[in-house]
């Protein structure tokens, strides 16, 4: 959206105060993001009377979903519009400059577009790059389906492409996310799946880490595995949303796969790249959850001792097969389960770190005293602390001297290793 505003001839704004336009790119997927984007969307409209902003545009997730609703609830924005119409943006923005309000909630058909100009918001040194749209997992609690259509992989040469542009901006570490990886290619023909792109990516000059977020545990193959463990430019990190360990659960969900499959692959990854970090993610207090079936998550998360564990309790969500199913449980319970599995979830991340004393680490720095290694994805992982001099934007070596529950701590042995 920023590049095509760009190109547009806009002039980009950092401090909402000090636009004319602002736009506010929404998240509507559970109950506490849709909170977010709304808390964002009325502060943004307080602008057009504390400010010099003359116009508010809303997109996203939650303008897709919600438009006509948001339109009679906040009469001060001027256009609401829904996911894939970053090409039309420009257009909107002058509209509404000349007075005219938009509400328009129909997804568009619109294919990739091949430009790929990116005005990044991250770090210099780190990107996210989308390599697929949509899902077709149908999971009875995920809204969306609805909202973003159907999974659509990108087409390889436009990735590439703009991995190489990221390269030559300086870029060292590209995240690929998408609503599940581990499909990507399939519906393109020619070979193409995400082995294939990931050796393609990996003979980009100049990136150093390739991260891969979103993995659908059943669609893990050992190929995948065998590329993650072997080639040095693949972080050795990997995000598998697993929701639960529970089978009835998992069943319930419309998830694919059980807890001895789950344990399978994960088995298969940590023998083959015992280095590798992993993430999971776990709902908790889906309807039909009880002590029994929250217990068997536990005893799967000390199983199989995940370096990363995220949290949500469940949000029941309109439109999805889960929100009209029996036995919903009470918010409080979930909370409850939360704080216990997080309580868990920390001693587990604790015993993780303590594995990495005195080992020696590449370090992504990002200020003058910290960093990430490949165990930290940006903003949802840890940081490695660092003692010596170091320079955002370098990669350098370093020994691990003390861990917490989620941080390292460690020493400077080697500078420069890379810098963008």
């Amino acid at each position: 959206m920023l590049g095509t505003l760009r190109d547009a001839g806009y002039e980009l704004e950092s401090q909402p105060e000090q636009a004319d336009v602002v736009v506010v790119n929404t998240c509507g997927f559970i109950e506490s993001a849709k909170q977010e984007s709304i808390d964002a969307i009325i502060e943004a409209a307080r602008l057009k009377s504390a400010s010099r902003c003359k116009a508010v545009i809303v997109t996203g997730c939650l303008s897709q979903r919600y438009a006509g609703e948001l339109a009679d609830e906040i009469p001060e924005v001027d256009a609401f519009i829904g996911v894939g119409k970053n090409s039309e943006l420009p257009q909107v923005v002058a509209k509404a400059l000349a007075g005219e309000r938009i509400v328009d909630s129909c997804r568009s058909n619109e294919v990739w577009t091949a430009n790929g100009k990116r005005v990044r918001s991250t770090p210099p040194w780190t990107a996210y790059l989308k390599i697929a749209d949509g899902c077709d997992n149908r999971c009875s609690y995920c809204a969306i389906p609805e909202i973003r259509g159907p999974f659509r992989s990108r087409p390889p040469e436009l990735i590439l492409a703009e991995a190489e542009r990221m390269a030559d901006e300086g870029v060292l570490e590209v995240n690929l996310v998408g609503q599940d990886l581990t499909r990507y290619g399939e519906d393109l023909g020619g070979g193409w799946n995400l082995e294939q792109l990931l050796r393609q990516l990996t003979r980009i000059d100049g990136l150093f880490w390739i991260r891969l977020l979103y993995c659908y545990p059943t669609r893990i193959t050992d190929g995948l595995i065998e590329l993650v463990a072997t080639d040095p430019k693949i972080c050795k990190y990997m995000d598998i949303p697993l929701q639960h360990g529970d089978d009835k659960i998992l069943t319930a969900m419309n998830r694919r796969g059980n807890r001895a499959e789950y344990l399978r692959t994960i088995t298969r990854l940590r023998e083959l790249c015992p280095d590798i970090a992993l993430r999971t993610s776990f709902i908790l207090g889906f309807p039909g959850e009880g002590r029994d079936e929250f217990e068997n998550l536990l005893s799967f998360v000390r199983e199989i001792e995940f370096d990363r564990i995220g949290a949500f309790t469940y949000s029941q969500e309109e439109g999805t097969p889960a929100a009209n199913l029996p036995d919903q449980v009470d918010h409080a319970v979930a909370v409850r389960r939360y704080n216990r599995l997080m309580e868990l979830a920390s001693e587990i991340s604790l015993k993780r770190n303590k594995m990495m004393l005195g080992r020696e680490i590449d370090v992504l720095v990002e200020s003058p005293d910290s960093g990430r290694c490949h165990r930290d994805a940006p903003e949802i992982d840890g940081i490695v602390k660092l003692t010596g001099k170091v320079n955002p934007g370098e990669i350098i070596k370093a020994k691990v001297i003390e861990a917490g529950e989620y941080d390292l701590t460690a020493s400077v042995t080697c500078r420069v290793m890379c810098d963008g």
